[in-house]
């Protein structure tokens, strides 16, 4: 007799739509004879969709009475359709996943409207990423990340983690560590290496299985993905190995590329795939630990050591190849066509795997926020060897490194549904989205008391809603965003969602003018970097640095063309004044939209509030000082002290601006430690309080 689901869920429910302020009753019927993990995990969401709600089994008298199948006849993995016939919702998915999908897109519509309405839905990209930096072994070490350690071994952590992310439909957790074998297997042959007691490490290994059922029971593939030739601290020590790397900054250096570290390297990866059978794949990254190599040693030490231990495990995986960069000391050089037409040969032979494997490329380097079109990747300039001819064998993603705001809140459909839109290619399947230098953990950030959230990660509840659910489909209207917001914030909805959307676009047009590469040459909410012929130190991005950039974005005009241009648009690319003018009204317009809203005792509100006040206001400096900049150049090629002057007028709007945004986060955000300020800096605590001594400072400089 096959085992049927009969759920009915007599739920009394507030519509966020209208804010009702009588609750209304409402039946739900759910009968469901699929016993896969996906189906399970939906439905024990919608029995939590009301903490009041009233739980019983009937068979007849609902409101509404779901049925669900699978057909992958019809339907590609992870979609689905909902129809309706009077009282009768049939959910029909690709896979249990896409059935997944849909219990939980009902569940989202009972909440927001009280209703449930027909809907097909199918993923626009098969690989939708978070990249989760771990605390273990990291790849910059610093006692910030070591903050995190605890809670990132904490299955309640993840149980909300991962609840967040099959909410937002993405399906790939990757976990990033220079060497997170450690941390998972002992090896008979190598016992020396691990720093654990078998107690300790059967401990460990318990969290990484839950970790992994966990996903899976989500519909989210986990990988693991290091960073080449590390190997643990006490197996150097045993075999007397070259400790370079571990006497230096750890991911820069040349590795120990002897017989005994190969041999190691395959016994690790061959133990972690065996040990843990819901781990989906693992993955690799050619450049750190590898300096003086070439790039063909780079290639052969993968396929001699960590293609080999894949080789020898009892299952198939799933791959993630990194592609590497031209031979070059620390992390690896430059781009080089050469070179990847070398690694698209190797790509080529591989075919152990399970299935296509995938290849990441960083888009527009470490700041991946900024402009939608393609300019660089990491290293400079991409040739079309990876997809020139076809690949039959792998598909490419894009990494959308967040280098660039992490206190400050973020959403931006625009952005992301135009970057879709350009780079969806038929041999790209998808993204990867996350931060090299944060960890969405531990909240340091939220000083005052009385908000709801727990984790950093539900701060930024937008920012993974927009890239998950526009990742899976780039159509979902702004409508499901503003109704996000109004469940959260009653009669509120539409203006914090325009506002927001408008504001967030100001990190994305910071970072496309200044052009930064690797992390710490920009951080945009911030507005620190390294500045122009100043050397490598983070501070307050001058109007030097503006006069001097070659803006990202190839729609904008740098000032110096502009100047040279006779001051007129060419070729219909945005002026340096037509910009600052956009931003400012925009800015302006979301300062508006928010005046009259008042937060009262909701703390939560009054961060949203907040933080679009902070953005604005960040967005006018940027404004200001880029005219400022415009009319200092024009100063120092006329000595026209009217130039000078209105330059010294436009910094001193900016100056104010500036003190706007202080005053609008002194009083939510104590100074907080960022991971960007560590590089040659005594501390890495940031607030754009102490960060204005040096605003004012430029003004007295530029009067002189």
């Amino acid at each position: 007799m096959k085992n049927i689901i009969l759920l009915v869920v007599v739920l009394i429910l507030s519509s966020c739509a209208d804010n009702k302020s009588e609750r209304e009753r409402l039946n739900v019927q759910v009968d469901i004879d699929n016993q896969e993990a996906q189906v399970l995990y939906a439905l024990s969401q919608l029995e939590e969709l009301s903490q009041d709600s009233i739980l019983r089994l009937v068979k007849s008298k609902a409101d509404y009475h779901i049925t669900a199948k699978v057909d992958s006849s019809d339907l590609t993995a992870e979609a689905y359709t909902i129809t309706l016939k009077n009282k009768q919702v049939i959910i029909t998915g690709g896979d249990a996943t896409g059935l997944m999908y849909a219990l939980l897109d009902i569940k989202e519509q009972l909440i927001t409207s009280q209703k449930i309405s027909a809907k097909s839905e199918a993923p626009a990209m098969a690989f939708r990423a978070i990249k989760f930096n771990l605390p273990y072994d990291p790849y910059r070490a610093s006692d910030l990340l070591r903050s995190h350690a605890e809670l990132c071994r904490d299955t309640l952590f993840w149980h909300d983690y991962l609840d967040m992310m099959a909410e937002n439909r993405f399906n790939k957790l990757t976990l990033w560590s220079l060497h997170p074998f450690n941390y998972m297997v002992k090896t008979d042959k190598y016992p020396e290496a691990c720093r654990f007691s078998d107690a300790e490490m059967a401990e460990w290994q318990r969290f990484w299985k839950a970790l992994f059922r966990m996903a899976k029971e989500r519909g989210i593939e986990t990988y693991m993905i290091n960073w080449n030739i590390f190997v643990p601290m006490e197996l150097s020590q045993a075999h007397h190995l070259s400790s370079e790397l571990r006497d230096k900054n750890k991911h820069l250096g040349t590795g120990d590329t002897s017989e005994i570290v190969k041999d190691y390297t395959r016994e690790v990866v061959r133990a972690t795939i065996d040990t843990y059978p819901n781990l989906t794949g693992l993955g690799i990254t050619l450049g750190e630990g590898m300096g003086g190599m070439t790039a063909e040693q780079r290639e052969q030490w993968l396929l001699d050591s960590f293609i080999q231990g894949a080789r020898m495990a009892k299952r198939k995986i799933k791959f993630i190849h990194r592609v590497p960069l031209s031979a070059g000391k620390g992390s690896g050089g430059s781009t080089s066509a050469s070179v990847e037409r070398m690694t698209r040969r190797t790509l080529d032979t591989l075919t152990c795997f399970d299935g296509p494997m995938n290849i990441e490329l960083k888009f527009n380097w470490s700041h991946g926020h900024s402009t939608p079109h393609l300019v660089k990747v990491h290293g400079g300039k991409l040739s079309d060897a990876y997809w020139n001819p076809m690949p039959d064998n792998y598909y490419l993603a894009w990494m959308i490194r967040n280098e660039d705001f992490f206190v400050l809140r973020w959403g931006q459909t625009d952005f992301i549904r135009q970057h879709i839109a350009e780079n969806n290619h038929p041999y790209v399947n998808g993204y990867y989205v996350g931060s090299e230098t944060y960890i969405p953990a531990v909240d340091h950030f939220t000083s005052l008391t009385g908000a709801s959230y727990k984790y950093a990660f539900e701060r930024q509840w937008l920012f993974y809603k927009t890239w998950g659910r526009l990742l899976y489909n780039p159509q979902t209207p702004d409508q499901v965003f503003e109704e996000a917001f109004e469940c959260r914030f009653p009669e509120k909805g539409d203006v914090l969602f325009s506002a927001q959307n408008k504001t967030s676009k100001v990190p994305l047009i910071i970072a496309s003018w200044f052009n930064a590469r690797w992390d710490f040459t920009l951080y945009s909410e911030g507005f620190l970097g390294f500045n122009h012929q100043e050397g490598p130190s983070v501070k307050l991005l001058s109007i030097s640095t503006m006069i001097e950039r070659e803006p990202m974005d190839p729609e904008y005009m740098g000032i110096k063309a502009f100047v040279a241009g006779g001051e007129v648009a060419q070729n219909g690319k945005i002026t340096p004044l037509h910009l600052a003018d956009s931003v400012e009204h925009f800015c302006r317009q979301a300062l508006a939209d928010v005046t009259h809203l008042s937060w009262d005792d909701d703390v939560d509100l009054r961060y949203e509030i907040s933080d679009i006040k902070a953005w604005a206001n960040m967005g006018l400096y940027f404004s200001n000082k880029l005219r400022a900049a415009f009319y200092f150049y024009k100063y120092q090629l006329t000595q026209d002290k009217k130039h000078h002057q209105q330059a010294v007028e436009w910094m001193a709007k900016g100056v104010d601006n500036w003190s706007d945004l202080v005053q609008v986060t002194k009083d939510v955000y104590d100074p907080v430690p960022v991971s960007h300020l560590s590089y040659r800096r005594k501390d890495n605590i940031f607030h754009w309080a102490l960060v204005q001594e040096q605003v004012e400072a430029e003004l007295e400089w530029l009067k002189q």
